[in-house]
């Protein structure tokens, strides 16, 4: 079982590779072209290509409970933190995204310097303040501009059925910004583990919830409510979705 996982996992990122490579190079050359918000169709090509090749090499499928919660308007999405997996689904699912990093991740060649072109907010992990002033001011003008901001709470990946504590950067936005809030849980992990190159066949399961409002309440408040909303969802990310 082992060689054969790791052969197909293996075939992914060689896939993943040049795809990645051929994706960036094509946003370098093709965003001075286009305004900001047509750039996202590039990267969105990039996502679908990744989640289609994913599902040829390695038989990982999803499926999506609560579509329809999806709000017509830019929003704050609060997400479980499991894998990559989640970052390109979101991204791609939720378009137009303006991506949240560290911004080392900015020198990565070809990806990184693609991801430059589409105004990311980059924060500095090592300074926390200027990092929260940064998410803050950057992420209203993004979604005053028709961007919805991703945000995973738990600040780092956690395993597969468990949830780290969160932190409150992403409620202050939404309550400074009054933006609706889209809470999302998911059990990627199980499929699509972190630090190991193993991907195992099954299917993960995303639960976009009810938007939460943002205005009218101070950021411990509507993290609680994000808490409180996982905490009746532990299905979701307890249930082993791998075949």
């Amino acid at each position: 079982m082992k060689p054969l996982l790791f052969t197909r996992s293996l075939l992914f990122y060689i896939g993943y590779f040049f795809a990645t490579m051929l994706i960036s190079i094509l946003c370098m050359v093709m965003f001075w072209l286009l305004p900001l918000e047509k750039r996202f169709a590039l990267y969105s090509l990039w996502c679908r290509f990744v989640l289609f090749w994913l599902r040829v090499t390695c038989g990982i499928q999803y499926q999506i409970q609560g579509l329809d919660n999806i709000p017509d308007e830019p929003v704050v999405v609060l997400s479980t933190h499991q894998s990559a997996w989640e970052t390109i689904f979101l991204y791609y699912t939720l378009a137009p995204v303006c991506p949240i990093l560290k911004k080392e991740l900015l020198d990565i060649p070809f990806w990184g310097w693609a991801v430059r072109l589409q105004q990311p907010i980059a924060i500095d992990r090592s300074k926390p303040r200027e990092a929260g002033r940064a998410l803050l001011t950057q992420g209203k003008d993004r979604l005053q501009r028709g961007m919805s901001v991703v945000i995973f709470p738990e600040g780092t990946r956690s395993a597969p059925g468990t949830i780290r504590p969160l932190n409150k950067g992403g409620a202050k936005l939404a309550t400074s910004a009054e933006a609706l809030v889209l809470p999302v849980i998911h059990n990627a992990g199980w499929c699509w583990p972190a630090r190991t190159i193993y991907k195992y066949p099954g299917t993960i399961t995303v639960r976009f919830g009810d938007p939460m409002v943002g205005s009218g309440k101070n950021a411990a408040e509507l993290t609680d409510e994000y808490a409180a909303w996982l905490q009746n969802n532990l299905e979701v990310i307890t249930t082993d979705g791998r075949r």
